[in-house]
């Protein structure tokens, strides 16, 4: 599964790129999938797939166990202080509410939706190591489609450069490339391949 440079990301038409002005874009992943017909989004995917794209491998499971055990032993998964932070949901206009197919908010594991809209959808997770939204896009190409997975960190103080280092390495080499492994079998599963 490659990663992709952030530009070929910002050359989509998505709301994203205002959305997040301002945030760090920290990885961009692609799979190319199928074009079984025309027509297909985003939410017709995720609604048909159960919501949600990603199914977790063991190898993976067991890199979250051992993240939560740490976690849980140094603080890490609580939310900062309220003063600290505020949720990117703060950011939607009326516009992007209405649009919304999901009400910001809502739990999808241990994320909560921003926004879902019909071939883009905004995630976004808070604790004490990092403030970050994980963006799921589909674009429907000439032969194919395409999905997009990109992450966007803030900082939430000076752990946080440090902790994207120490989990750069399983999350580059395991935990993307397993995730969008399996987003191209759902996709295979759901649709058929071509």
């Amino acid at each position: 599964m490659p990663r992709i440079s952030t530009q070929e990301l910002e050359h989509l038409p998505l709301r994203v790129h205002d959305f997040l002005a301002g945030v760090p874009l920290h990885d961009v992943w692609a799979v190319d999938l199928p074009r079984p017909r025309s027509g297909i989004t985003l939410d017709e995917f995720l609604r048909t797939a159960g919501t949600r794209p990603f199914t977790i491998s063991p190898l993976v499971r067991a890199l979250l166990k051992f993240r939560f055990f740490v976690g849980r032993l140094f603080g890490w998964d609580r939310e900062p202080a309220a003063c600290n932070w505020e949720t990117f949901a703060t950011r939607l206009t009326a516009d992007d509410r209405s649009r919304s197919l999901a009400p910001a908010g809502t739990s999808e594991g241990l994320f909560r939706v921003v926004y879902r809209f019909e071939n883009e959808q905004l995630l976004e997770v808070i604790n004490r190591t990092a403030h970050a939204a994980a963006l799921s896009a589909l674009v429907e190409t000439a032969g194919a489609y395409r999905f997009y997975f990109g992450v966007y960190v803030c900082s939430v103080g000076r752990f946080t450069p440090v902790y994207m280092t120490l989990i750069d390495p399983f999350r580059k080499l395991v935990v993307y490339p397993s995730l969008l492994r399996t987003v191209r079998a759902k996709w295979n599963k759901t649709f058929g391949a071509a």
